[in-house]
Formats: C-alpha cells, sequence, structure tokens
C-alpha cells in the first residue's frame, strides 16, 4: 500500500489556496479547512478532488479516503481523529455531495 505522503506528493501543488469552504446540497456550510499546519495535505487533497469531480460526491469522497491511504485506517479505528476524512466516510454512507468553494 502506498503512503499517504507518497500519494500527496504526486498531486498538484495548492499553496495559493487558504481555505476550503464546503456546502450541503441547502447550501449550508458543511464545513471548511483552512490552509494552515496539520491540514496542508487534506487541502491538496480536497482541492485535487475538486479540480477533478468539480464537487465531492460519493465516487470523489471514495477517491480521496484512498489517496488518505493509512490515515483511512486510522480514522475507521478512532473516529473524530480525522474530521476530515470522517466527512469523506459520510459523503459515501449517505451517497451525499458537498459543493467546494476554493479562497486563494
Amino acid at each position: 500500500m502506498k503512503k499517504f505522503s507518497d500519494i500527496l506528493a504526486t498531486l498538484d501543488n495548492a499553496d495559493h489556496v487558504r481555505r476550503v469552504v464546503l456546502f450541503d446540497r441547502a447550501g449550508n456550510v458543511a464545513g471548511a479547512i483552512e490552509n494552515q499546519p496539520g491540514s496542508q495535505g487534506s487541502i491538496r487533497v480536497y482541492h485535487h478532488l475538486y479540480q477533478k469531480w468539480g464537487s465531492i460526491g460519493a465516487d470523489a469522497a471514495q477517491e480521496g479516503l484512498v489517496i488518505y491511504a493509512e490515515h483511512t485506517q486510522d480514522a475507521r479505528d478512532h473516529p473524530g481523529k480525522h474530521p476530515n476524512i470522517d466527512r469523506l466516510f459520510g459523503i459515501v454512507a449517505r451517497n451525499d455531495e458537498l459543493t467546494v468553494e476554493v479562497d486563494s
């Protein structure tokens, strides 16, 4: 299995992204990820998913879970420890979709 750091290195740089804001189907804010230490990897993952899929539905979320690699299993084992991964689990489980706004 590839490691998260190895997969992350293959994604486009997202240093220009200040924040990713996620909206549910009703247009309510469902979450936000700030570009700060500890969440820069998630910024890259969510930015990649947005660029590839245009929104984050079940297929995009499934890809995100693969990208997070070893952290995905850790999130399964410790719910709440990785909220950005937990969000992807929820999208897959509910066959949900979030729209994305990228602040650069």
